[in-house]
């Protein structure tokens, strides 16, 4: 079945079931022309916005419906919590081409819904048009967090402690599957091509982060480990210094880098979409933030270098030498 066949407004009525999952707060939602909504008390309001353009940022051949819609909430999501918020209403907003079938449509909204769902997001509506050529989609999140909490990339201190949430550079790994045409056929590819095409954010996590004093700074790797922690750098006015053999490396991307020959390190340092959290941490509150950080989640916030005062980008290697390093993950008009 084609758009064509039941209209924009038989398309809206079809995708907008299920769309209220948190009735709390809520005034008016699909149906009118504007949502409407009240704010958190005693909360400033965070707004992330992320726009997908197919052959941009995705495939639709080498993707299905489910895991487009569900990348392109979690990718805002992300952004909540970098800034340690709580994510409430998002909007999502569709260009649609002539060969986009309503089945296709259909899986990429209940791939939305199914992360909405998961962490109490509303839909509250968007808008829809048609595209000449390419499927494009635009989804707005709001969100919220006190201001005493939020975290910023500005705020990273010398002395400071660099730590992640979670390991980098599988996302890049799993990219690399799929633009190559290279069949997940381990445990460990299958595991590199989910990380990508179904990224977690770190919301729980985030909001951990935030309500301790000792995190100065935070950012999400959606460019790469050494693109972000340079935003940081250049917010904060500081140097960087991460250690090559701390970087967090599963061992999916160990077996990978073997398989195809990549230097890890290197393939972690330049990936992006892993969408775990770099933060900063007072060196005197590091320890008792990772414990508690490991008593809640169960898995170890990764020490991976310190802040200085130097200004210089470096990466320790095994040795103890210095050497140099740039941003090199994702840039939108310099990447190819």
């Amino acid at each position: 079945m084609k758009l064509k066949d039941i209209g924009e407004f038989g398309f809206i009525e079809k995708i907008s079931r299920g769309c209220l999952i948190r009735p709390d707060n809520i005034v008016r939602g699909i149906g009118d022309d504007a949502a409407a909504f009240s704010s958190e008390p005693e909360q400033v309001t965070l707004v992330t916005t992320d726009l997908l353009v197919e052959r941009v940022h995705f495939l639709r051949t080498a993707t299905t419906g489910f895991n487009l819609g569900y990348k392109s909430l979690a990718v805002n999501l992300s952004d909540i919590a970098a800034m340690g918020g709580t994510p409430r209403e998002a909007f999502v907003s569709i260009a649609i081409p002539d060969d986009c079938s309503i089945d296709f449509l259909e899986d990429l909204y209940n791939g939305i819904k199914e992360l909405a769902s998961e962490f109490n997001v509303n839909i509250l509506g968007g808008d829809t048009t048609r595209s000449k050529v390419d499927l494009i989609l635009n989804i707005v999140v709001t969100g919220c967090v006190r201001q005493e909490e939020m975290l910023l990339r500005n705020g990273a201190q010398p002395g400071d402690l660099i730590f992640s949430t979670g390991f980098l550079g599988d996302s890049r790994a799993g990219l690399h599957l799929i633009i190559n045409d290279i069949a997940a056929d381990s445990i460990e590819l299958k595991s590199l091509l989910n990380s990508h095409i179904l990224p977690r954010p770190f919301l729980h996590e985030g909001r951990f982060l935030a309500r301790h004093s000792g995190v100065h700074a935070a950012i999400d790797v959606s460019d790469g480990l050494s693109s972000d922690i340079g935003h940081i750098a250049k917010e904060s006015n500081v140097g960087i210094r991460l250690y090559s053999e701390k970087i967090p490396l599963s061992k999916n991307l160990i077996y990978f880098c073997a398989e195809f020959h990549f230097d890890p390190v290197e393939f972690a340092l330049a990936g992006g979409e892993d969408y775990t959290l770099l933060c900063t941490l007072s060196p005197d509150k590091a320890d008792d933030i990772a414990r508690k950080y490991l008593d809640t989640f169960d898995n170890p916030l990764y020490l991976i270098g310190e802040i200085t005062n130097t200004g210089k980008m470096e990466l320790i290697d095994s040795a103890g030498r210095a050497k140099p390093f740039k941003p090199e993950g994702w840039d939108h008009f310099k990447s190819e």
